[in-house]
């Protein structure tokens, strides 16, 4: 689990979590430099699933099986750095939000944009339409499903730059007014609830921003060497013609020490030296 999605994970239970939450699945829960069951509160039952045993997994599950879970049994369901490496990752939120209750989470972080990864396969990349996308597919299976928010947030060292999503399985209860994660993060393309614009729309990705960035300094750092050798040129030419001046004018006292005045009035020079010592 890289930088970004750890932190944002705790960001989630730290925003949504309410307090008649008791069942918590997370998919693809092994933990590899961390995992989100460190940031569930501790009276909640986690429940890890991933498709080979390891550190964090609790139930292994075949990709594109079915979760072992009733339908509306669990109240929140999580998911980060996953979806990327699912073939079928719609059927897989399909089965995040049956097992969901009415009002029960879904949180789902994949990356929008970074490098190339197998696990066993890298197959998606989320843009920040995508959460809009996965709540039509699920309404087409008669799942209703709303977006509460989602966000491309900005890379930390790591690199990656997560596309987050909250979903909530229909209920009629309202949402309890908790806030956003988008607003504890630096976020960018951000959908909010019923919203038909994106806030902080950026068309751009982090990386081709940063580029454009290093093109400028690198444009600007070339124009400034382009300067500093024009004044290095312009010096040269005037300490040759400093040297040219110095020469002509060695070669003309020269001529005139080597001249017969010169040595006619050498004794007249050397009282006038005496005089002007006294």
């Amino acid at each position: 689990m890289h930088d970004t999605s750890y932190e944002h994970g705790r960001l989630f239970f730290e925003v949504y979590w309410q307090a008649g939450f008791q069942v918590v699945v997370d998919l693809g829960s092994q933990d590899v430099n961390g995992s989100l069951r460190d940031h569930c509160p501790p009276e909640a039952r986690y429940v890890g699933l991933d498709m080979e045993p390891g550190k964090g997994v609790d139930l292994v599950v075949e990709p594109g099986a079915a979760l072992p879970f009733a339908d509306a049994s669990v109240d929140v369901a999580v998911s980060t750095s996953a979806f990327e490496h699912d073939v079928f990752f719609w059927e897989t939120f399909l089965e995040m939000v049956r097992v969901i209750r009415p009002g029960g989470l879904v949180y789902i972080n994949a990356p929008s944009n970074n490098d190339f990864h197998r696990y066993p396969l890298d197959l998606w990349r989320f843009y920040p339409d995508a959460g809009i996308g996965l709540v039509k597919w699920a309404a087409k299976h008669d799942v209703p499903v709303e977006l509460v928010e989602s966000f491309v947030a900005k890379p930390g060292a790591e690199g990656w730059a997560d596309f987050v999503a909250v979903f909530r399985k229909q209920s009629d209860k309202p949402l309890p007014p908790t806030g956003r994660i988008a607003d504890r993060t630096t976020a960018t393309n951000i959908f909010s609830g019923s919203a038909e614009y994106l806030e902080a729309e950026q068309r751009q990705t982090f990386e081709a921003l940063e580029i454009a960035d290093l093109r400028d300094s690198f444009a600007q750092a070339q124009a400034q060497a382009s300067r500093a050798a024009e004044e290095a040129s312009s010096l040269r030419a005037r300490v040759d013609q400093l040297s040219a001046a110095t020469e002509t004018a060695e070669a003309e006292l020269r001529e005139i020490r080597a001249s017969t005045s010169w040595r006619v009035t050498a004794p007249v020079r050397r009282v006038s030296d005496l005089v002007r010592r006294r």
